[in-house]
């Protein structure tokens, strides 16, 4: 399948696409906040430099596109029609990567929590909000904190 834009016009869509500080992740930045977290962002010096660092809970949070790092199940997790070689390397090296970060955080004894951008906005919010809560208070009991 061709692709219907110009090699300029595909370019400037491509550069358009945020890594830091996307909607999804200042989403859950503003909802961590609420909830009374304090925390950092971009965690440069850590593995996979999350999204978001919770140091006094020993967590790091990534906030995941689930068209790029491949949202199991997820209908935003579909595979472009064209250059579908190129994608699916794209895909595999993300895919890669991300275990790769995880393994290397685990190693560290840092505490993990993934969420998806399909599971971000305000339409699920509450849920999001319990899923947060849950999983960080998981966390301090675990980890006695």
């Amino acid at each position: 399948m061709v692709d219907i834009l110009t090699p300029a016009k595909r370019s400037w869509n491509m550069s358009q696409i945020r890594s830091t500080n996307t909607k999804p992740e200042v989403f859950v930045l503003r909802l961590l906040r609420q909830l009374g977290y304090r925390f950092s962002t971009h965690g440069k010096g850590i593995p996979g430099t999350p999204d978001i660092v919770l140091r006094k809970q020993n967590t790091v949070i990534f906030v995941h596109g689930c068209f790029w790092h491949r949202h199991p199940g997820c209908k935003f997790a579909y595979t472009p029609k064209s250059r579908i070689e190129f994608w699916k390397n794209k895909f595999d090296e993300n895919v890669a990567r991300d275990k790769r970060n995880r393994l290397a955080l685990s190693r560290l004894k840092w505490r993990i929590i993934t969420l998806w951008e399909c599971q971000t906005g305000h339409k699920r919010k509450a849920k999001l909000e319990r899923k947060l809560r849950r999983r960080l208070l998981k966390l301090v009991v675990q980890g006695g904190l």
